[in-house]
């Protein structure tokens, strides 16, 4: 079974590394996200990006929550909470854009006259 406290502990003891992974990661997944909306690369592919990214987000705003279980809160606790969700609406926007651009304008109704 998994240990919610282990994990914890983890999460904290190895902070530094652990927040030099997931900024870089965050960053980069949403950029490269956004820029294949701008790119117009296939929805699958949009959306498939932006669950990695959402990944990477959910993970730091757990790792944030660890810090903020055992009441520290500081300046970081909110920058990283901030980053984690903005990256997270930014992907989903992104999500949204992509099913819009796709959606025919004009719907047919199949008579050609």
């Amino acid at each position: 079974m998994l240990d919610i406290s282990a994990l914890s502990e983890f999460s904290r003891s190895h902070c530094i590394a652990i927040c030099a992974f997931l900024v870089p990661a965050n960053l980069m997944t949403t950029l490269q996200t956004m820029l294949w909306v701008w790119f117009r690369r296939p929805t699958p592919q949009i959306q498939a990006m932006a669950a990695i990214a959402s990944f990477f987000a959910t993970i730091l705003i757990l790792h944030v929550v660890t810090w903020l279980a055992i009441g520290v809160v500081m300046a970081p606790t909110y920058i990283l909470s901030f980053l984690g969700g903005f990256c997270i609406a930014t992907n989903l926007c992104c999500v949204v854009i992509a099913a819009r651009r796709n959606r025919p304008l004009v719907r047919t109704s199949g008579w050609n006259l």
